[in-house]
């Protein structure tokens, strides 16, 4: 059985975002475990435009040739590690409209949140769940937050808290194995439509 594989997703293409730096953080940590592999998904280096498919994800017929690199990058993890923004006591559009692009590729994942803002980001934390539970992604409950305020020095720069690592650990605890059992729940889909 091939190893269970979680995408960590920058989910901010702002300039001077400081996403890239908190999910490169994740990533450190998530490096010393040994029940999964991990990888860094950038939305700015797909370059995704306002959805641009005329048929809904749902139909999964996608036309442009962004959409199918996107799919298939999707397709290709059992589960997530979303990094989000707070933008106006929301998740940030660049992300929503990511999500947006495709459909069944999502189902039957799992997913981790963490986020950051003057509030911890845990407004756009609770919408994204919501936004995850139509697309049949099952997320953990725990969560790891940061502070604008107390987590990054100036605004800027990344300096969490040492007990965020321990919250990490714990919502990791959460993914991997649920990312595993989903996995069969998706096998088993296939050999019903296979039938």
């Amino acid at each position: 059985m091939s190893a269970v594989r979680i995408g960590i997703i920058i989910g901010s293409t702002r300039p001077g975002r400081v996403g890239e730096q908190v999910a490169r953080w994740v990533l450190e940590q998530a490096r010393s475990r040994t029940d999964a592999e991990f990888e860094l998904v950038d939305l700015a280096d797909f370059a995704l435009p306002h959805l641009d498919e005329a048929m809904p994800a749902a139909m999964g017929q996608y036309a442009h040739p962004h959409t199918k690199a996107w799919a298939e990058k999707v397709d290709s993890f059992d589960g997530y590690i979303f990094v989000t923004p707070e933008y106006n006591h929301s998740t940030s559009g660049a992300l929503k409209n990511a999500i947006d692009f495709v459909y069944a590729e999502w189902n039957n994942k799992a997913a981790g949140l963490v986020s950051y803002g003057s509030a911890g980001g845990t407004r756009a934390a609770e919408h994204l769940r919501l936004i995850l539970g139509e697309l049949q992604v099952a997320d953990v409950r725990q969560q790891v937050s940061f502070s604008l305020m107390t987590d990054f020095e100036n605004y800027t720069t990344f300096t969490p808290a040492e007990y965020h690592a321990g919250m990490l650990a714990t919502q990791l605890d959460q993914v991997v194995p649920w990312a595993l059992a989903l996995r069969s729940v998706r096998e088993a889909g296939e050999l019903a439509q296979a039938a």
